[in-house]
């Protein structure tokens, strides 16, 4: 079974300091649930209490009514996911090899309807180097996020993905239940609007998960900010694809977990600042 933790090495900017160490961030791998040899869903999870989501996945899914239906259920671990394999009596298996999916997932699910690991955990885009950002201007960045965030401030329920430029500031928001929509729209709004997205950096409310990395890679942004921490794959995703990941970002510093060579040393990175810059919303 694959570990539910893992640690990772990170760069630390803290009160203006900088230090390294290790930190726990949560693995997410792709889960394949079959039954009788097909392929119903892949998601993305934590490997842990899998014979638990297979069986609760199968009830709330509709496929079984009881947990008797299963008449075995096996977590098989591969290279690069796990398959909960399960076998149900020939006639629940008929009833719904009509319906192997494309189903809708819910909101928190950015991989739901794939139905195989290969293309859940497919090679993201690699970006290129693109443009160099101090920590200031990332600080700059997170800062001017919360006061565009219209919905939220009469909600408090919705995910916000936006894209900063230290020409534009903010250049354009865009808020969601999910945080895998809401960097959706911006992403539509980038390529509407034929913005260079190398020359900025997103800005997520969320944790980051590998789909988030892979739909930032594919925007072609050469960092991500984000609130929360990231995955393990997420950071390995990000690594490959040649993108700075900066994540627990909050009003007293950040942590970068890859390619940090695109925050640039500088007095800033060692002084308290106050963070002014000017911010637009598309």
């Amino acid at each position: 079974m694959k570990d539910a933790v893992r640690i990772a090495e990170r760069l630390v900017w803290r009160d203006g300091t900088s230090s390294e160490g290790p930190r726990r961030v949560p693995e997410e791998t792709a889960l394949a649930l079959t039954y009788n040899g097909g392929t119903y869903a892949v998601m993305m999870g934590t490997p842990q209490d899998l014979a638990d989501f297979a069986v609760g996945f199968s009830l709330s899914e509709g496929i079984i009514t009881t947990f008797d239906d299963i008449i075995t259920l096996d977590v098989i671990d591969l290279d690069d996911g796990i398959e909960l394999r399960m076998w149900l009596a020939p006639e629940i298996a008929e009833r719904i090899s009509a319906r192997r999916r494309q189903i809708a997932g819910p909101t928190g699910c950015g991989l739901c309807g794939i139905d195989s690991i290969a293309e859940a955990i497919r090679p993201s885009a690699i970006v290129p180097k693109g443009r160099s950002f101090t920590a200031r201007q990332i600080m700059a960045a997170l800062s001017g996020v919360e006061p565009l965030q219209a919905i939220n401030r009469e909600t408090r329920a919705v995910h916000a993905a936006a894209f900063w430029t230290p020409a534009r500031g903010i250049v354009a928001l865009r808020e969601d239940v999910g945080r895998h929509n809401a960097l959706d729209k911006l992403a539509g709004h980038l390529a509407q609007s034929r913005t260079d997205a190398s020359e900025g950096l997103v800005v997520l409310t969320s944790r980051v998960s590998v789909e988030m990395v892979q739909k930032a890679a594919s925007i072609g942004a050469p960092v991500i900010v984000a609130v929360s921490a990231p995955t393990a794959l997420a950071i390995r995703t990000a690594e490959r694809a040649g993108i700075t990941l900066v994540a627990i970002a909050r009003g007293d510093g950040f942590e970068v977990f890859t390619h940090p060579d695109r925050i640039a040393a500088s007095a800033e990175q060692r002084t308290h600042a106050t963070y002014t810059d000017t911010m637009h919303v598309a």
